[in-house]
């Protein structure tokens, strides 16, 4: 690893660090559940020292495919109202969150999609 890369790495792994303890006030016993992250490929993502690191607490990443944006085409017109949606709400289970995302997807008029794949035109 060059030394100019290191301080971003370190910096990100402290960043790593406090959401680990974040998770461990917030939601104890996430933790030994497991964390999934999404990280993108930058630097600080992808350096050894991140890597040992993730390894070292267990957290798994998602895979992020190589020169994919940054924002999928849904950021655009789903995330926001999904987040509005769920936000205040807590999850005892994963199946409990996932039964919340589909029924929310399921009470969406058909509109919401056609709005939002033709607002993707004008982007």
């Amino acid at each position: 690893m060059s030394k100019r890369i290191t301080p971003f790495a370190s910096r990100y792994c402290s960043t790593l660090d406090r959401l680990k303890e974040a998770i461990r006030r917030k939601r104890p016993g996430l933790l030994r559940r497991g964390v999934v992250l999404q990280h993108d490929n930058a630097t600080p993502h992808s350096a050894n020292l991140t890597q040992q690191w993730l390894q070292l607490y267990g957290w798994e990443i998602l895979p992020h495919p190589a020169h994919s944006p940054d924002l999928a085409p849904s950021d655009f017109h789903l995330s926001g109202p999904l987040k509005r949606h769920l936000g205040g709400m807590a999850f005892e289970t994963k199946n409990d969150l996932i039964s919340e995302l589909r029924n929310w997807f399921d009470n969406l008029d058909v509109d919401f999609f056609r709005v939002g794949i033709n607002s993707l035109l004008s982007r």
